[in-house]
């Protein structure tokens, strides 16, 4: 999947996709083509896409077909140093779908669970990974997602011994990944990897709650608030005092 003035023929790949966004500005540098992936084996308390966990939910699309519609965005992309971010759900349920060649600046947003499954070849062309880490304390990981912290541990590991740029994303939940001990731990190993340009401190919302409800899944968040002013400078502190840049 190549983006360039003449763009090579390459072999289509279906694909389950959840919906695309074509101005997006909040999932890497620029003005983004953004394409959420179908399927996802984290089931995150807070998602804002519930409706993304299961693959076969989405819709079917061709990489070819989704080639021609970037193609047509390609000129204004690269004027406004954008691209093209894959995210999701997680992108890596896909990995020969979304690990096609992409020439114009392409992101990953992923958890990171699934790394071990995809090759440094399907890596090879992502010149950003936006890596989401929920918590750095095991425990409150699984509580979070439903599954363990580790491979996504290996896989920063992974990315940063290839090279890859990360901007390592963690979500602020008051009593849940707000410890200080789980953020001063996560910032000490964000600080280790030396490949990690930024850290995005997104405090928690309840923007996606009436999804939950749509697919009448219970919302265990419904009486978290979002965090203080306070609280997320606090945070941002933490990381800012290991050299980390924090946005």
């Amino acid at each position: 999947m190549k983006i360039q003035s003449r763009p090579r023929e390459t072999e289509s790949v279906n694909g389950y996709v959840h919906s695309i966004e074509t101005l997006g500005t909040v999932d890497g540098p620029g003005v983004r083509y953004v394409i959420f992936m179908q399927g996802c084996p984290l089931h995150c308390l807070y998602c804002h896409n519930p409706d993304s966990f299961k693959l076969k939910k989405g819709k079917l699309v061709a990489s070819s077909l989704l080639l021609d519609d970037i193609q047509r965005s390609a000129d204004f992309l690269r004027r406004a140093k954008g691209g093209v971010t894959l995210t999701g759900g997680e992108p890596l349920v896909q990995p020969q779908f979304a690990a096609k060649e992409i020439g114009l600046h392409t992101a990953l947003d992923t958890s990171g669970h699934l790394g071990a499954k995809v090759t440094d070849a399907m890596l090879a062309d992502i010149d950003l990974v936006l890596l989401d880490i929920k918590s750095f304390n095991p425990e409150i990981y699984r509580r979070v997602t439903g599954v363990e912290l580790q491979p996504t541990l290996d896989f920063a590991r992974r990315l940063d011994q290839m090279g890859k740029k990360m901007w390592i994303r963690f979500v602020l939940v008051p009593g849940l990944t707000d410890d200080p001990a789980n953020v001063e731990g996560l910032a000490d190993f964000v600080a280790s990897l030396k490949m990690a340009e930024r850290v995005e401190v997104a405090p928690f919302h309840k923007m996606g709650e009436f999804k939950w409800k749509e697919l009448r899944l219970p919302y265990q968040l419904a009486d978290t608030q979002s965090p203080t002013r306070e609280s997320v400078i606090q945070v941002h502190q933490v990381f800012s005092s290991r050299g980390l840049t924090v946005v």
